[in-house]
């Protein structure tokens, strides 16, 4: 044999081993990968079992039943095997029993149905259950959604059962609003001191009595209403003591100031009288103050009514506007001070020259115009004396 038939002997010899031996693997491969399946669907047998019991249902979790599941070879079997692992497989074991409970509730609500059973806010579970298992349909139903389906019509009785009671009390409300409406359209009117013995006997005839079946709801109400008119009673009572009391405040104001107005009124016609006795130099130098005086009276009621209007924040024009009213006031005192001086000059020089005021008045000189020079006072003098000595 030569060599190269030799080497082709060898090669194909080799070829013949490695498809051999790929082939081996194959079916360790595929006996290990249908040991694996096998382990699967035994573990998925032993959540079906669990389901059966009762054990296993839609609303159960991992926590709950990892003790029950670990305790069994199927799951053990499970451990180390690449692929699905026993938590995946039990996810979505109840994933699918959740998937059934809308047609599972269907079914639930038709075997009600027909048993005519209806479920209210007292209504318990092992009632309700034992409805439900009497029924044929109930075996392929699972345990979690007839809880679940429970819950549901439990909430839906909860919900009527509110909005009952929520109709109930605008029912009762309104007979309450018709209840003391008669109360207060009594006639005679009820007094705040009436008790409901003393007044029931007048509204037995009427509706709005009929309609509160209750003794103690009427009781109550005619309690709230009697507690009501006592406050409104008070209340106004109070009312009518505060307007009186700034009344009396106004009247008091109204009359200080009609007296003082009055004060003023006397003192002004005083001073009249007694600028109508003084001589003609001394009603001018009267007349003159009085005049000073009202000019600074009529200034010093501007100013306040400017004070009043600046009330508000000041500006630049304002405080210009006070400096002005303060220099106005000061020169107003300065002509008083002015005119209160010359009139202390005048009466001295009166007091001085009383034989000139006579001999003025015997010879009837005008002398309240320009005041005369000392030569023709000296002329007027003689002309006296010659008339006093002529016999």
């Amino acid at each position: 044999m030569d060599k190269e038939d030799a080497l082709i002997c060898f090669e194909e010899h080799i070829r013949a081993l490695e498809k051999e031996e790929e082939e081996e693997k194959q079916k360790t491969l595929l006996r290990e990968r249908r040991r694996q399946r096998k382990n699967r669907e035994s573990f998925q047998k032993f959540l079906d079992e669990l389901h059966d019991h009762g054990q296993l249902h839609s609303m159960s979790s991992w926590m709950e039943m990892y003790p029950a599941l670990s305790s069994d070879m199927r799951f053990a079997s499970m451990l180390g095997q690449p692929g699905s692992t026993p938590l995946d497989l039990f996810k979505f074991y109840v994933e699918d029993l959740k998937a059934r409970y809308h047609d599972e509730k269907r079914i639930i609500k038709d075997i009600l149905k027909d048993k005519g059973f209806l479920v209210e806010v007292n209504t318990s579970f092992d009632d309700f259950g034992s409805v439900i298992s009497s029924d044929k349909r109930a075996t392929t139903l699972d345990a979690g959604n007839i809880k679940l389906a429970f819950n549901s019509l439990l909430e839906k009785a909860e919900a009527r059962e509110r909005e009952r009671e929520k109709e109930e009390a605008r029912k009762m409300k309104r007979k309450e609003a018709a209840f003391k409406n008669m109360l207060k359209q009594a006639t005679p009117p009820l007094e705040p001191e009436a008790s409901w013995e003393e007044v029931r006997e007048r509204f037995l005839k009427e509706s709005a009595f009929e309609d509160v079946t209750l003794e103690s709801e009427r009781k109550r109400i005619f309690k709230d209403f009697m507690h009501v008119l006592e406050h409104e009673c008070q209340h106004h009572h109070s009312k009518t003591k505060k307007h009186s009391k700034k009344s009396k405040k106004h009247h008091r104001k109204r009359s200080r100031s009609r007296s003082a107005s009055e004060s003023e009124e006397e003192e002004y016609h005083k001073k009249k009288k007694r600028s109508q006795s003084k001589s003609p130099s001394e009603r001018s130098s009267s007349g003159e103050s009085e005049r000073s005086y009202k000019k600074s009276k009529k200034h010093k009621k501007k100013t306040k009514k400017r004070r009043h209007k600046s009330a508000s924040p000041d500006s630049d024009s304002e405080k210009k506007g006070r400096e002005r009213d303060v220099k106005r006031e000061r020169d107003s005192e300065k002509d008083k001070e002015n005119d209160k001086s010359r009139a202390k000059s005048r009466s001295e020089s009166k007091q001085k020259s009383p034989k000139r005021k006579a001999a003025k008045e015997e010879g009837g000189w005008d002398t309240s115009g320009s005041e005369l020079s000392e030569g023709e006072l000296e002329k007027r003098r003689r002309t006296l004396l010659e008339q006093l000595d002529a016999p």
